[in-house]
């Protein structure tokens, strides 16, 4: 027997302003979050995207095609009773940032790594004002104390939904830099995302691709580009 799906039970997809913010109504009935807390969304644009999901849903009502949806539930019912958690995990990434770790050879995955790494590296120092110092090997060095408490504190700073999609854009790239030049729009999106992938792409080259490794950076890929869409529908104008 197969799994019991919801279906789609309402004609009218509507959002309105509610408590400072928007919410969706199905026949007038406002949608709430899977912990039933109330679906207040910070933009009307994030809202305008929330309902085009639901408004798309024919027949059984399908989550995986509800991102922002999923990410809007997710910010509510996780990330704003877990903030100080989230924050911390995330800022922890700075102290192991998978762009400070660079290999020893071959000479050509060096210069690859330093080409593409070293420019997000400079970037923070400017633009952030820490600088992270790249190491060789794998073995973990710590990261300057008080440059990770500056961005540890840029962290805590973002709201729940900005948060949520960060999360993503850090754990996914498996760097704190990146997820930062992400949302300061410093390259485009999927050049940061390939940014990420040098070793993994390297390998590719050597060994050929693997179909299953491909499959699962596709849908990382995906979930990297969707976490972006996220964050800046949660801006304010």
């Amino acid at each position: 027997m197969g799994e019991w799906a919801a279906k789609r039970f309402w004609k009218d997809t509507v959002v309105e302003a509610e408590d400072g913010g928007y919410t969706i109504r199905l026949d007038g009935r406002a949608v709430k979050t899977p912990a039933k807390a109330a679906l207040i969304l910070p933009t009307r644009a994030m809202a305008d995207a929330v309902a085009a999901e639901w408004a798309a849903q024919d027949g059984n009502i399908i989550p995986a095609s509800m991102p922002v949806t999923r990410g809007a539930n997710a910010a509510i019912d996780k990330v704003s009773v877990q903030h100080a958690e989230v924050a911390e995990l995330l800022a922890a990434y700075g102290d192991a940032d998978h762009i400070c770790y660079r290999a020893d050879s071959p000479q050509e995955l060096c210069q690859r790594q330093a080409e593409a790494w070293d420019p997000l590296l400079d970037w923070a120092g400017e633009v952030l004002g820490v600088r992270l110092q790249p190491v060789i090997g794998v073995m973990h060095a710590p990261q300057d104390d008080k440059a990770l408490k500056r961005l540890a504190g840029m962290v805590k700073d973002m709201d729940p939904f900005h948060l949520t999609a960060f999360h993503d854009l850090v754990g996914l790239s498996g760097s704190l830099i990146i997820g930062f030049a992400a949302i300061h729009n410093i390259r485009d999106i999927r050049a940061l995302w390939q940014l990420s992938r040098v070793d993994e792409l390297w390998q590719q080259e050597q060994w050929g691709v693997d179909d299953e490794a491909s499959e699962q950076a596709s849908l990382k890929e995906s979930g990297f580009l969707a976490a972006k869409y996220f964050y800046d529908l949660a801006k304010k104008p």
